[in-house]
């Protein structure tokens, strides 16, 4: 029987099954291959399972939680081992460093294979010298090394020691957002926004990384112009409380919204005209995604995945990182061509269907999880 006969089973190894990019990677992956030619099993190493793994566990995927402890947990390594040898695993699918060590331990004697996908890096990226050493063994026996994109792959060679020849390329993908304009008005009525307002906004954690400061900085600059205009930042985290602090230094309470955090965001991405991404750093934004699926168009900073997500003034706008006054005219701008964000938003959803739908990227991974079941 030949592997496109059989049945592969991989495990999806990760720190949690959260909210978040990487978490909404495994989800399309575990639901888009196809059931007959596999099984799929998600462990997260950081003790707890996670609102998204939760979800796929109800609908029928097993996600398991092993608890790592202080330093390097070799007792970790051996756990995983032994689930690999329970379910008779093919294939130990990695996502993230730190899950790659782990599972590439784990593999070792068993007829597993080792799969590492990069999902992005962390800001400001440095060198590790450990990885000079280690990185080096861990490549030789993993047979497929992934990056999310071409960025990430370039970070992978430079500071991880991979070569770059060994690093392939899948986008990310994910199912696109089917508008409700029911939905899109309650939310615009919850929040006070009129229909002849033009919405900015953004979903993301409230993190220092994500630089929503220069966001709100630059919006004052383009609401001094525009008063008619609103921010719509949904999301939570450790920069929430200075960020509204900011937002009543600058006097704008009443055009910046906070939401907090909602589960299901769907319905305010799709009440928002144009989004905004002011990151320091990227891999792949699911969000970003999300909203191109809408015909959304983007202002957001040049920097990691971004500038190959968006087509330079076809699908968005790409601004230097944290550039406030160019941030700030590229809004403006939007604000005053109502053409450019028609066109723009109308590539944006034909670049989604074309390179990032969960489709594509499942289709990609399956060509990749053939290829090396064969091996």
């Amino acid at each position: 029987m030949d592997a496109e006969q059989r049945v592969i089973r991989i495990l999806h190894l990760t720190f949690n099954m959260g909210f978040g990019g990487t978490e909404q990677v495994i989800r399309q992956l575990v639901t888009n291959l196809p059931a007959e030619g596999f099984n799929s099993l998600v462990m997260c190493i950081d003790g707890h399972v996670g609102e998204i793994g939760k979800q796929i566990s109800e609908e029928g995927v097993p996600v398991h939680a092993l608890s790592r402890g202080q330093g390097f947990d070799w007792e970790l390594a051996k756990k995983i081992r032994q689930e690999i040898r329970n379910h008779e695993i093919d294939i130990v699918h990695c996502h993230q460093y730190t899950p790659w060590v782990y599972g590439w331990l784990a593999h070792i004697g068993t007829s597993a294979k080792v799969i590492f996908t990069e999902h992005g890096r962390f800001y400001p990226d440095r060198y590790r010298y450990k990885a000079m050493l280690i990185n080096p063994v861990l490549v030789l026996f993993t047979p497929a090394i992934i990056a999310i994109s071409t960025a990430t792959k370039s970070a992978l060679a430079r500071y991880e020691f991979i070569p770059s020849r060994r690093i392939e390329v899948i986008y990310n993908g994910i199912e696109g957002i089917t508008e409700s304009r029911s939905d899109t008005e309650s939310v615009r009525v919850k929040h006070g926004l009129p229909d002849t307002s033009l919405v900015f906004g953004t979903v993301s954690r409230l993190d220092p990384v994500k630089n929503q400061s220069m966001m709100i900085r630059a919006f004052q600059q383009c609401v001094s112009e525009h008063p008619e205009c609103f921010l719509l930042i949904v999301g939570d985290g450790p920069e929430r409380d200075a960020l509204e602090q900011l937002v009543s230094e600058l006097a704008l309470e009443n055009s910046v919204i906070f939401t907090g955090f909602i589960s299901k965001p769907d319905a305010y991405l799709a009440a928002m005209d144009v989004f905004l991404l002011s990151s320091f750093t990227e891999g792949t934004s699911m969000t970003l995604l999300e909203t191109m699926s809408l015909g959304i168009p983007a202002v957001a900073t040049a920097v990691g995945g971004n500038p190959e997500v968006i087509d330079k003034d076809k699908t968005g706008v790409l601004v230097p990182n944290d550039d406030e006054k160019a941030f700030a005219k590229e809004m403006i701008r939007m604000v005053d061509d109502l053409s450019l964000r028609t066109e723009m938003g109308a590539n944006a959803r034909q670049r989604f269907n074309e390179c990032y739908s969960a489709s594509a990227m499942a289709e990609n991974y399956l060509t990749l999880y053939y290829r090396i079941s064969r091996a």
